[in-house]
């Protein structure tokens, strides 16, 4: 069965994106059902790290789930594990990840920083963030990662003057960044 993109999508110049990486080839992001893709939902957490995971090819967790709020044979508990063993995510304490949680764009910026670093990619690029109006908004954990990430043509403005770190990422804007990620950064 064919995955449907919403022909509503504010931003068309999205679907290339969505087509490969979820395409049956590749396989990197399912569909919120069986028929629909839903490009401008919002990434949450556990869609995420599964997207990395399987751009692994779900190599075997090899620790025991730490966290309490990741239920043991969801369609995302292993690939929790796994991102968590390799450091590319941490919970928001010792015991909570919140894999229902939507990711943000600094939060994907982060994540992906790491998973590059994990990677032995270059993470040395970094930009000057100054030209955005709300780059005093990033968080202080963040700033690194998103300087990476608008380096290396990842996160770029929502507009032309503003980034929104703190704005959920859609689905599509995940798929474009991942692409990207694996045509500039993981070359």
């Amino acid at each position: 069965m064919e995955l449907q993109l919403d022909r509503n999508l504010s931003n068309k110049r999205i679907f290339p994106a969505v087509n490969i990486v979820a395409s049956y080839e590749n396989g990197l992001f399912a569909g919120v059902s069986d028929t629909l893709f839903c490009p401008d939902a919002a990434m949450n957490r556990a869609m995420l790290v599964t997207v990395l995971y399987r751009m692994e090819k779900q190599p075997a967790a090899a620790g025991e789930n730490r966290f309490a709020d990741v239920e043991a044979n969801r369609w995302y508990t292993d690939a929790v594990m796994w991102a968590s063993e390799n450091s590319i995510v941490s919970g928001y304490s010792a015991s909570r990840f919140d894999p229902a949680d939507m990711v943000t764009r600094e939060q994907l910026a982060c994540i992906l920083h790491r998973y590059a670093r994990y990677k032995g990619y270059d993470v040395t690029e970094a930009n000057d963030l100054s030209a955005f109006t709300d780059a005093g908004s990033i968080s202080g954990w963040a700033l690194e990662s998103v300087q990476w990430a608008n380096a290396e043509k990842l996160i770029n403005g929502r507009t032309s003057t503003t980034l929104v770190p703190s704005g959920n990422a859609t689905r599509a804007e995940a798929a474009q960044i991942l692409m990207t990620f694996a045509q500039n950064v993981a070359k």
